[in-house]
């Protein structure tokens, strides 16, 4: 038993060492260097929270004082190599001071640059800007790893070596290549102005997602993530499958909040993870039900791992209309996990956890009850109030620190000690919250401003549109082997036309979501996003249109985040499956596999999503409508995870099997006639299976 405990000690501990080293930067050190970084980290925050407060800062001021600060800290709190966790060496002190100073010249010279110098940068300029730019790849490297810096090179390379000459004329004009920039051209692109590193992903980071990040902070010091947890154990606790099922709502909570795929895993993984093997889940699959849950949690709005904000700015709609648009996909992923981990434990043959070992419901409820109001605040202020989210975030972060104050001195009456105690406590955790929000705004700062430098240069060099040319050329082909196979098939009454069509965008669309799984793969949700919209979702919505098919842009972009998001957690890249194998024990490889597995019914959510944008409630025109939609999905949902599971009652056989996957994939488009075919299907399959089991056995000779 001892020997148990310590390892789950120390898997527990590996599992918060991977999550600092994502969050918070895996650097501890202690004395002033210590403090120092908790001062700046701090007086980031506030910064933040000033802009937001009066509101009409400087534009380009609020973007680069918001890479200035995450240029101090990154090089302070992310080691260069893991022996380098306990100090901070001379070389870093010299890159962080040079990277604040890069920014900081441009700072004071931007206006010169716009005005005086007519956008001609001077030798001076240049330099400052090559340091910039060269810094944030180093610094993308250190807090993001090698993906996201290797991607925004590449793209450098590209708008530099202008490749034309390079390559035969006809594959050269296929791919649209340009003549290519000289180095002064380029710093000018990426540092002068506000469409490379301080465009509008850096913007929404600085004026929007770092107060949402710092309210998830704050959320989290208050105590609530444990809240959540207690009422998900208390309420689905004693289930079958009990531990699974609670560790699936709790990250849904947590989703409103954070969406930090790998917080999550840690946050609730050091309860669930444990009773979930204790119930009778393997290691991996306790893990990848963690992992699938938690990764789900960036689909949850408000926050969507703080890629929404970006979506909306992208999209030019309200922050409220996306969020709103967003939360039926959300809740649908979410109530199909479910299914499929009750799925998983009938499978198993699995019970739940005694009630009498689990925290009673009422007494869950009053514990932290009040841990809900500034989440209805923040959902009220936006959906209904229609105040910014800015202003919204603003006014949450007021309240919950009015809420911590009342919290703490009430704890510290009920001890009988002094309010005074209770005070030093509110302003310790006020102050844990501000340093705890800025260090995990240090990685999507720098990947917004990274995803700058790809969104810059692709600005440029259109390489969108040979991306599009490339699918385009491969769609032909599968236009003309559609037309072929339709032709064949008319005597059903196939029309071949409609048949390539349909056919050839899928075709594509699966191809889309290979470059999404990646190009995303290593990346974090922020920057996952930037990149998907900027090259994948022009093109989904160019070759949609020459297949005859209108798509609502919202539905290409929601495609390409889904894969983003579930390219953040597939192997081998797949930082949450790390957490997770780290706290169960269990093989990382094999967990991040399982995880994909139970995963699978998001990508089916995606393609349902494309072809069904009711779904986002577009063109949804009463109650009865968004019902029939909502229930269908979910029965299509639930039919594919069976299918994918080879389970649903009883273990199902090859035909079944088929049925269930065919019946989710006949769900996937908005067609009465198909859903009622598909409905069908799955409910043929559980009532042969329910014969099945009810039938009795052959009485055995005498």
């Amino acid at each position: 038993m001892t020997v148990s405990n310590s390892a789950s000690d120390a898997g527990e501990a590996r599992a918060q060492e991977i999550m600092e080293s994502v969050e918070l930067g895996g650097r501890k050190v202690v004395g002033w260097q210590r403090t120092l970084i908790g001062v700046v980290a701090v007086a980031w925050s506030l910064w933040q929270l000033y802009m937001a407060y009066v509101g009409n800062v400087d534009t380009f001021l609020q973007r680069a004082s918001h890479l200035a600060f995450a240029f101090a800290l990154v090089f302070l709190v992310y080691p260069f190599k893991k022996s380098q966790k306990a100090y901070i060496p001379w070389f870093d002190w010299l890159l962080g001071l040079a990277a604040v100073a890069s920014v900081g010249w441009i700072l004071v010279q931007y206006a010169s640059i716009a005005t005086v110098q007519g956008g001609v940068l001077t030798p001076t300029d240049v330099i400052f800007g090559s340091v910039t730019v060269v810094l944030l790849l180093i610094a993308g490297w250190r807090a993001l790893g090698p993906a996201m810096s290797i991607v925004a090179l590449v793209f450098i390379l590209y708008t530099l070596t202008g490749p034309r000459g390079l390559i035969e004329a006809d594959l050269g004009r296929l791919l649209q290549l340009h003549a290519g920039l000289n180095w002064a051209q380029l710093i000018g692109q990426l540092y002068a102005n506000t469409e490379g590193i301080f465009g509008s992903p850096i913007a929404v980071s600085a004026q929007i997602v770092f107060l949402f990040v710092l309210f998830g902070a704050m959320f989290d010091r208050m105590g609530a993530g444990d809240w959540f947890m207690q009422v998900a154990q208390a309420l689905l606790g004693s289930f079958r499958g009990g531990p699974a099922k609670a560790s699936v709502v709790s990250s849904a909570l947590n989703g409103i909040v954070s969406g930090s795929s790998v917080s999550n895993v840690v946050t609730g993984g050091n309860i669930t993870i444990g009773t979930m093997k204790r119930v009778g889940y393997t290691a991996e699959k306790a893990g990848g039900i963690e992992v699938a849950s938690s990764s789900n949690g960036q689909l949850m709005p408000p926050v969507m791992g703080a890629a929404a904000f970006i979506m909306a700015e992208n999209l030019q709609i309200p922050y409220s209309q996306l969020i709103l648009a967003a939360a039926l996909p959300a809740l649908l992923c979410y109530a199909t996990l479910l299914v499929a981990v009750h799925i998983e434990a009938l499978k198993l043959g699995l019970k739940g956890l005694p009630r009498n070992e689990l925290p009673p419901l009422a007494g869950a409820l009053r514990s932290g009850w009040y841990y809900m109001l500034p989440v209805v605040y923040l959902v009220f202020a936006l959906a209904v109030l229609q105040i910014t989210p800015e202003r919204a975030a603003l006014n949450t972060i007021f309240v919950m620190v009015g809420m911590i104050f009342v919290q703490e001195v009430w704890k510290a009456v009920r001890a009988k000690e002094q309010v005074t105690r209770g005070l030093r406590a509110s302003v310790d955790m006020i102050v844990g919250s501000l340093e705890t929000g800025a260090r995990n705004m240090i990685g999507i700062a720098i990947a917004t401003a990274a995803a700058g430098v790809i969104v810059g240069t692709v600005t440029v060099t259109g390489i969108g549109f040979g991306l599009a040319d490339i699918l385009g050329a491969a769609s032909e082909i599968f236009r003309n082997f559609f037309l072929a196979l339709g032709g064949a098939l008319t005597f059903v009454g196939v029309d071949p036309a409609s048949f390539a069509n349909t056919g050839e965008l899928i075709l594509i669309l699966f191809l889309a979501q290979i470059i999404c799984l990646l190009l995303g793969m290593g990346l974090p949700t922020t920057a996952n996003y930037i990149v998907m919209a900027a090259l994948i979702v022009p093109v989904l919505l160019k070759l949609a249109g020459e297949a005859g098919y209108t798509v609502p842009p919202l539905a290409a972009h929601m495609f390409a985040f889904y894969f983003g998001i579930m390219a953040d957690t597939t192997p081998p890249v797949a930082l949450a499956a790390f957490a997770a194998a780290a706290i169960s024990g269990g093989n990382p490889v094999k967990t991040g596999v399982q995880g994909f597995i139970y995963e699978m019914r998001t990508a089916l959510l995606a393609y349902m999503i494309f072809f069904n944008p009711a779904l986002l409630l577009i063109g949804v025109n009463s109650v009865g409508e968004g019902i029939w939609i909502a229930l269908t999905a979910f029965v299509g949902l639930s039919a594919f995870s069976a299918g994918t599971l080879g389970f649903l009652h009883r273990r199902t056989n090859v035909l079944e099997r088929v049925a269930l996957i065919v019946a989710g994939l006949l769900l996937v488009p908005t067609n009465p006639v198909l859903d009622m075919v598909g409905a069908g299907l799955f409910l043929g399959v559980y009532l042969l299976q329910r014969a099945r089991r009810t039938v009795a056995p052959p009485l055995r000779p005498l």
